[in-house]
């Protein structure tokens, strides 16, 4: 366009300079030339528009392809997460199997010792009432039975089993001891701890030097009874002096010195049952 132009006006001044032109071919070339510059101006516009359009479509296509690269490491990172979301889940998944199974286990192990402990619970009721129903109203007076967290204790008065500062079983207490021997042959599977206790007045014997000594050989002396006279097995006797430190009520009247004078024969559930199963106990793998 730019040329056509040029050329144009080379002609005009070349006519000019050669011959003279008439004002009609003057005026038709002078419109030509309008003409032709119109379009060259609105041609350039174009171009200078379209340049521009091109340069904002080139920032639109580098936006876009950024765009892209940032979809794209996203998509990445996104897939990571996702990755290491299964495995996650999937190792949750067999730690939650190994839980269930640990508190089966568990619950199998608590069921056995409830099991255990009522079976206990059921003996020592049983056991109570065959004693006290055995025991005539005259014995129930100087004998206390009582269940105390799962044991049984059998609390014998002093002046039943024993002279004043003494420890020689009466012939008074052959009877009673022997009712409670015939069930103690009946219940195999329990141990028998006797356990001494004194007030605290001071022994006055040249053969005793203290209550402890005189607490010792009251409960050593049942236990030979026991034995010997009415056949429990020794291995499952055990004897125990508490002197005056055991007392069940205070010394300061009578009444209060001859109830701590007594003799416990204490029975309790064989402990082996309840060992194996400590020792069986589910581990917990933390």
């Amino acid at each position: 366009m730019k040329v056509k132009i040029l050329a144009l006006t080379a002609l005009l001044f070349g006519l000019m300079s050669t011959s003279c032109v008439s004002n009609k071919k003057y005026a038709e070339l002078q419109g030509k030339y309008n003409d032709l510059q119109s379009e060259y101006n609105s041609t350039r516009e174009q171009l200078i528009t379209t340049t521009a359009e091109a340069k904002n479509l080139t920032s639109q296509l580098e936006v876009a392809n950024k765009s892209n690269d940032d979809l794209k490491k996203g998509m990445s990172q996104l897939k990571h997460t996702l990755d290491k979301s299964l495995e996650a889940n999937n190792q949750g998944s067999v730690n939650i199997a190994k839980l269930v199974d640990e508190i089966n286990a568990s619950n199998k192990y608590i069921k056995q010792l409830v099991e255990a402990k009522s079976k206990s619970d059921s003996l020592n009721i049983a056991l109570t009432n065959r004693l006290t129903r055995s025991l005539s109203n005259d014995e129930l007076k100087d004998v206390d039975v009582k269940v105390l967290k799962g044991v049984v204790y059998i609390s014998l008065a002093d002046n039943m089993l024993f002279k004043s500062g003494s420890y020689e079983v009466s012939d008074r207490a052959m009877e009673t001891l022997s009712k409670i021997a015939k069930i103690l042959k009946d219940y195999k599977d329990f141990d028998v701890l006797v356990e001494g206790n004194t007030d605290n007045v001071p022994i006055s014997k040249t053969n005793i030097r203290n209550n402890w000594d005189l607490s010792a050989l009251r409960a050593s002396s049942i236990v030979q009874v026991l034995q010997t006279k009415f056949g429990i097995n020794p291995q499952r006797l055990s004897a125990a002096g508490r002197g005056e430190f055991n007392p069940i009520t205070d010394n300061d009247s009578e009444v209060g010195k001859q109830r701590n004078r007594r003799t416990e024969i204490i029975i309790t559930p064989k402990l082996d049952d309840f060992m194996d199963l400590i020792d069986h106990a589910p581990e917990s793998n933390d």
